[in-house]
């Protein structure tokens, strides 16, 4: 037996269906864990993506979520025009910016 049934058996006898909220503090307990833990961590993970998206400049050498290099030219609402090697230019959403060129090197160096 583990110990959730080990608590469940151990109810008091004559309060039959007067478990109220005893009978849900294991589920809510476990709610609870899975927001500290996981949810929680992952929204403040998102929010500081955004901000990083958001106070990217032109000029900025990045890398995308598909492993592309670049230099962002132009900036737009929802997309960067980045310029690679060659020349060559691509719009790209900035949703797919990964990462900053110089935050990279920077984590590499320490």
């Amino acid at each position: 037996m583990n110990f959730m049934n080990t608590v469940i058996l151990m109810a008091p006898p004559g309060e039959g269906g007067a478990g109220g909220l005893g009978a849900f503090l294991p589920l809510i307990l476990l709610l609870v864990i899975f927001y500290f833990f996981f949810i929680r961590p992952q929204m403040k993970k998102q929010k500081e993506l955004n901000k990083f998206r958001e106070n990217l400049k032109k000029g900025d050498k990045i890398i995308t979520i598909g492993g592309i290099h670049g230099k962002i030219i132009e900036i737009g609402e929802k997309t960067f025009m980045i310029e690679v090697e060659g020349q060559n230019r691509l719009k790209i959403e900035k949703s797919a910016v990964s990462q900053n060129v110089v935050t990279e090197n920077l984590a590499e160096t320490r």
